[in-house]
């Protein structure tokens, strides 16, 4: 006797073609300042190696996947983004391997470290891989298609706010909400066409407005990215700090204390828990996730 499937969970962020999206405004300014940035524009030029094949770092399959939102394309098998204050490209040369190159930071040392904690760069993908496909012979078939699909390690409140705009959404449009937020921090440069800003601070983000944020074309999400930032601010620790705690706590005490922000629940945040928060066993199950589900295992 077949056991009754419980309802689907709703949808993942997809790339299907919703109805058109107006234009997004110019963000709101930063009511200490009232200067425009001055443009700077770097051309990719001196790559280092990052150590890693690409059977370890796929950038094709690890970056425009949805799990961020804030890497532009910037060139054939070529990403770009900010880590904090850090402006960074990526790129494989052509025996695959991952290589980087710093545009802007305060510190090389510092940046390279922040690219190595971002890309999680101390797991081992190949072992790892290797030992699914041992015991999962399903899992061996279909891994020769996604070698390098690794999971990053994002800031919690770049990751957080992202996710809160993911909610019934789809990537493109995700993507210009993100870009919306993301052009509130400072500006760290152009490359190849694309600018490049550091993520707002909790601060900054406190000075928008829920209305601004529908302006934006953010509709019902633009309460739950304000009510989120008022949550955190209100934290005795700190909201960074409190984020970032998380980190030490189990998965199911992640899962309840993020559930606890205005608009997340248990999909976002275990997105956000597996993303951020050093949860690699959180599994966020949407609509798509259950039919594969359902179709190999049921």
């Amino acid at each position: 006797m077949k056991r009754a499937r419980p309802t689907p969970p709703p949808a993942t962020p997809t790339t299907s073609r919703s109805s058109p999206i107006p234009p997004l405004p110019t963000p709101p300014q930063p009511r200490h300042s009232s200067k425009k940035h001055q443009k700077i524009i770097f051309k990719p030029t001196n790559w280092a190696p990052v150590n890693l094949t690409q059977s370890e770092l796929s950038l094709p399959l690890t970056f425009p996947t949805g799990q961020t939102f804030r890497w532009k394309q910037t060139g054939p098998l070529q990403y770009t983004g900010s880590l904090g204050r850090h402006l960074i490209s990526l790129k494989h040369h052509q025996n695959g391997d991952v290589y980087y190159q710093i545009h802007h930071s305060p510190s090389q040392s510092a940046a390279k470290s922040a690219l190595l904690s971002f890309l999680n760069t101390n797991i081992s993908l190949t072992e790892m891989w290797h030992g699914f496909a041992a015991a999962d012979s399903r899992f061996a078939e279909l891994a020769q298609h996604f070698k390098g699909a690794r999971v990053l390690r994002q800031d919690p409140l770049e990751c957080l706010i992202q996710f809160l705009c993911s909610s019934n959404n789809n990537i493109s449009r995700i993507t210009k909400m993100v870009d919306f937020v993301s052009s509130l921090g400072d500006h760290l440069g152009n490359v190849e066409g694309f600018e490049f800003h550091a993520f707002p601070s909790l601060e900054r983000l406190a000075l928008v407005t829920e209305q601004q944020l529908r302006e934006a074309g953010f509709g019902y999400r633009a309460k739950y990215v304000t009510g989120t930032v008022n949550a955190l601010q209100s934290k005795p620790e700190g909201g960074v700090k409190w984020l970032e705690s998380l980190r030490k706590l189990q998965l199911q005490m992640v899962i309840d204390s993020l559930c606890t922000l205005p608009g997340i629940g248990l999909k976002v945040a275990s997105c956000i828990a597996l993303f951020s928060l050093d949860q690699h066993h959180a599994i966020p199950v949407d609509t798509h996730v259950w039919r594969v589900q359902c179709s190999v295992v049921f």
